[in-house]
């Protein structure tokens, strides 16, 4: 797991106005909580955060004000939903050691059965509990040669050493979708279009 080293500065001045200002000098409002104290106020760089933020849960050594280190992952992240750019971040405050439980990208590999069948991602993301500085990126699952009506559920998927399921063992991540039940929907619609035109 990648840890990313960014500058932050902690930040007095609150509001959309001073967030504005904050954005327009190319960087980015956020708040740092956990472990009981009191949320932190920061202002970091927009560009490398950025970057830091294309890993999934990825790790964060801040260094604030030049004065303290401390690690945290991404909590939630906010962005403009037209132009794509970080409106504000939050981070959650870990330590070396503990167990945290986030989300980690499911990914499939392999081909279907032949059939023009279709995959269906039930969960994107696996919920996992992992020690902080060991979050997985992501976790591969095999899905070659699996039919119609097949499906993977939480417990057949392997997880890397000291990763845990935070989720249903039972619960389905992924299935598999036969093609013509789409196909059949689509004629039912279109009838249905029919009759009430002719009516």
């Amino acid at each position: 797991m990648s840890e990313v080293k960014l500058t932050a500065e902690t930040r007095s001045e609150f509001g959309k106005g001073a967030a504005r200002r904050i954005r327009r000098d190319n960087k980015v409002p956020g708040v740092l909580y956990g472990h009981g104290s009191d949320p932190l106020h920061l202002t970091l760089p927009g560009h490398e955060l950025l970057l830091a933020l294309r890993t999934p849960n990825v790790l964060i050594s801040l260094d604030i004000d030049g004065k303290s280190n401390e690690l945290a992952i991404p909590k939630s992240v906010q962005r403009d939903p037209l132009k794509g750019f970080l409106e504000h971040v939050d981070l959650l405050l870990v330590k070396r050691g503990e167990k945290v439980t986030v989300e980690i990208p499911v990914q499939a590999e392999g081909e279907l059965a032949p059939g023009g069948n279709l995959l269906e991602h039930v969960l994107n993301a696996l919920p996992v509990e992992a020690e902080a500085t060991h979050i997985p990126e992501a976790v591969t699952v095999s899905v070659e040669g699996l039919e119609a009506g097949a499906s993977v559920h939480a417990k057949d998927i392997t997880l890397p050493s000291g990763v845990t399921l935070a989720v249903d063992e039972d619960a389905v991540v992924l299935q598999v979708l036969a093609a013509q039940a789409e196909e059949a929907a689509e004629g039912e619609e279109t009838e249905g279009a029919e009759e009430v035109a002719e009516a």
